[in-house]
């Protein structure tokens, strides 16, 4: 079952990279005491999440944290290696947080898991996003279609703030 809101955001081991390497982080670390806008996404570098859902939230960064927004993050089932050269390829590093699931477990905690094997990329998160105050989901918006990025879209998230 996919998390609803009221939902606390479940305790699983993040990866990402910082300027001393990367570092594990616990999800309840990460979202605890912070209001935080997080979508995401099936991979880092595929053509819908490189071209149209991560430059959305680039573009509309100062825009959400001016809506009261602590920290905006994206996350993929990938390896912190991966996260980081999408974060710099992308000119996102440092603006937006780049968090590896890289074992699927926030996906798969949150029921947000996608077997996408017929398409080679195996299990993924699906698209989506959610707003986080202090642990706690207060609104999640995923996307029927993983090659489209609407409800789910920095615009979509904005409106709803």
């Amino acid at each position: 079952m996919t998390i609803e809101p009221g939902s606390q955001i479940p305790d699983v081991t993040l990866m990402e990279r910082t300027p001393d390497g990367p570092a594990k982080m616990s999800s309840k670390e990460f979202f605890d005491g912070k209001r935080i806008v997080i979508f995401g996404v099936p991979g880092a570098f595929t053509p819908t999440c490189s071209l149209n859902h991560l430059p959305g939230y680039l573009e509309n960064r100062d825009a959400l944290l001016a809506k009261g927004v602590d920290d905006i993050a994206v996350i993929s089932v990938n390896d912190h290696h991966v996260m980081n050269a999408w974060a710099k390829a992308t000119g996102a590093e440092g603006k937006i947080r780049f968090l590896a699931d890289w074992d699927a477990s926030f996906a798969n905690a949150t029921g947000l898991a996608k077997d996408l094997s017929a398409g080679g990329l195996g299990v993924r998160s699906t698209r989506f996003s959610m707003l986080v105050e202090n642990g706690v989901v207060k609104f999640v918006e995923v996307e029927e279609n993983p090659g489209q990025a609407t409800v789910s879209s920095a615009s979509a998230m904005l409106e709803r703030l």
